[in-house]
């Protein structure tokens, strides 16, 4: 998460969307920087809302603006099994590698998911909150360059990206019975992603 005060701007960092590159380009621009641990690093919008906006509520009478990135429902997960894929993980709990993206996803569709296939939710992540805090500016991952330029324009400064925290490149398709399901069971994440503008 990157806080700047003056611009009343947070960008979230919803994991697996690209936002370390962003982290890293702008982290001496920030006023904030939440880069570790991860559970502060990659924090919610419920947690944000429960811990952060107070603060600036409260001390300095700010509210910000909420900035967030969403990737495509099946890339998001297929960014996350490849990702679990690396020599690495070999041998740990978490490690998809002797498990095929469609088993992957139909874990992932499971009430409850085995440790390998538990890596959330990108609409429970961006999930509007009672009190009416909610993502402002919603981007979606395949789309960069309009990311880019509201950045630019906000901040007033050019961004130079360098990719980080790449998943390993490989081929990934779901079969059509799987992703019917997957579209089924997590009609949430493709609702969300299909409203953004």
């Amino acid at each position: 998460m990157l806080v700047f005060f003056k611009e009343r701007l947070v960008l979230l960092s919803v994991p697996k969307t690209g936002t370390t590159a962003y982290h890293t380009a702008l982290r001496d621009r920030a006023d904030i920087v939440y880069s570790d641990p991860p559970e502060l690093k990659h924090a919610p919008l419920y947690r944000y809302n429960r811990w952060v906006r107070p603060m600036f509520k409260k001390v300095c009478n700010a509210e910000m603006d909420i900035v967030a990135v969403m990737r495509e429902p099946i890339s998001w997960l297929g960014s996350w099994y490849r990702f679990r894929q690396r020599p690495f993980m070999n041998g740990k709990a978490n490690s998809t590698a002797t498990i095929s993206f469609d088993d992957f996803v139909l874990a992932y569709c499971e009430d409850k998911k085995p440790g390998f296939a538990n890596v959330g939710s990108q609409a429970k992540f961006l999930e509007a909150q009672p009190n009416g805090c909610a993502v402002a500016h919603l981007f979606r991952y395949e789309d960069q360059q309009q990311l880019n330029e509201f950045l630019e324009v906000r901040l007033s400064t050019k961004l130079v990206l360098e990719q980080k925290n790449v998943s390993p490149v490989m081929e990934l398709s779901l079969s059509a019975r799987v992703e019917a399901e997957l579209r089924r069971k997590c009609s949430l994440e493709f609702d969300r992603y299909n409203s953004i503008s």
